[in-house]
């Protein structure tokens, strides 16, 4: 009796072989022929979990990345500012495999541009990603004088930095280092924080 196979381990299985093809060649190499040779699965049994055309794998590769990218974020520091130094390195590249999925992640946001179905479901993650910073900037800025609109600028600043990490990865041939990622993190947040001043300071003493 043939062994009976996940079909959420083969899907996970060839949405990785899509990755890496996109890693290797760009996202417009995909075809089920490429997907079958890296995965050493026939076209027929692709077609089986996915249909008979390349575009359902595609959208599901997409989910998985989406899905993984949110995922890494397991444990977190107690301390507001550590959480958001936390939430930036976990988003950020800094192993082999995070290095390809980010470049996958890359080629799908710029095909987005004119792919109205793909574009849906990158915006909404990138719209959570900076609802995230912003929630973790007001805790880290809570005994700071702060407006609405300045705390907005300097999430706007902060999510940036993330997009910065993630973009400028791409175009690397190795992954970033943590300890720079962090580094960076933490020297921002720290200039930010000291820009405002305590929620204890009286006018004068600020002035002064």
């Amino acid at each position: 009796m043939p062994k009976r196979v996940d079909p959420d381990v083969r899907r996970e299985q060839v949405a990785d072989a899509v990755i890496d093809e996109i890693a290797a060649h760009g996202l417009r190499s995909v075809t089920l022929a490429r997907i079958a040779a890296r995965t050493g699965l026939a076209i027929g049994s692709i077609r089986y979990y996915f249909g008979d055309t390349v575009r359902e794998v595609m959208r599901f590769t997409l989910s998985v990345l989406m899905q993984r990218i949110v995922r890494r974020a397991v444990t977190m520091s107690d301390d507001p500012v550590a959480r958001i130094t936390d939430v930036i390195a976990f988003a950020a590249p800094t192993n082999d495999q995070e290095h390809r999925e980010h470049i996958a992640f890359v080629e799908y946001r710029v095909i987005a541009r004119t792919e109205p179905e793909l574009a849906a479901d990158i915006a909404a993650t990138s719209l959570e990603g900076a609802k995230v910073i912003r929630s973790l900037l007001r805790d880290a800025l809570a005994d700071r004088i702060i407006d609405e609109e300045a705390l907005n600028r300097e999430a706007l600043l902060l999510f940036a930095l993330v997009e910065g990490f993630s973009f400028s990865s791409a175009l690397l041939s190795a992954p970033l280092r943590e300890m720079d990622v962090r580094a960076i993190a933490t020297a921002t947040l720290h200039r930010m924080i000291d820009a405002y001043p305590p929620s204890g300071e009286t006018a004068e003493q600020t002035a002064d």
